[in-house]
């Protein structure tokens, strides 16, 4: 009795450098065990073809040309494909990126100085399931960890008294336009707000941001006037 032919791991790589996509395309190909069913170059281009080719995994540059980045494509492409194992790989290895991009979805965050047997390592391990991590992303992770209990309040005095305000009012539901008015500002400034926020609590999104405050009891809910 022969054993069943496994089907080759589909890949969709999304890179914004050619040349990138180039060389991992053609190291792939070399390998049976992959077939690279696509290219993009965009956030938005990448969710489009998930739709259509309903990859295994999505190796994902995320630092891409504006109008969706790396972590938003994470987000969206696991709503559209949750089966579709997303893969991080990128030069950036600071806090404001790997939380978010970890937080919405992808299973690994790897580094682009890492060697082609690392990387195929990576795409086994996401095909099954397996979480890896960079060394250096892995650290902060750890860090992160063993901090997160004493460290929540320690985020919070991070942030200036006016991104507290701000904080208090997005964890009320109220829009940036409505921020702006309240707190006389212009509604440019609530985004620059917004995203500081974001990064320094190292969050994706800012429904994350209010329901990480009424967790941890540093924002009530009040009600808006």
């Amino acid at each position: 009795m022969t054993n069943p032919i496994t089907p080759p791991m589909s890949i969709l790589i999304v890179d914004d450098h050619e040349v990138v996509r180039n060389g991992i395309r053609a190291y792939l190909g070399t390998l049976p065990e992959f077939h690279v069913v696509g290219e993009a170059v965009s956030g938005e281009e990448a969710i489009s073809m998930v739709a259509e080719l309903i990859p295994d995994i999505v190796l994902l540059d995320l630092i891409m040309p504006p109008v969706m980045d790396g972590v938003e494509a994470t987000r969206r492409i696991k709503q559209i494909s949750p089966r579709t194992q997303v893969v991080v790989l990128t030069s950036y290895h600071e806090d404001i990126h790997i939380f978010p991009a970890l937080k919405a979805g992808a299973i690994s965050y790897i580094l682009k100085d890492m060697k082609m047997d690392k990387l195929v390592d990576t795409l086994h391990r996401a095909a099954g399931g397996e979480v890896t991590l960079h060394p250096r992303v892995a650290e902060r992770v750890l860090q992160n960890l063993r901090g997160e209990d004493g460290e929540a309040s320690q985020l919070f005095t991070d942030l200036t008294e006016r991104e507290l305000e701000v904080l208090k009012l997005i964890a009320n539901g109220l829009s940036n336009n409505q921020i702006a008015e309240r707190l006389v500002i212009s509604e440019n400034t609530v985004k620059g707000h917004v995203s500081n926020i974001l990064s320094k609590l190292h969050l994706a999104d800012r429904t994350k941001v209010a329901v990480y405050a009424w967790q941890k009891g540093i924002v009530k809910r009040e009600t808006t006037k």
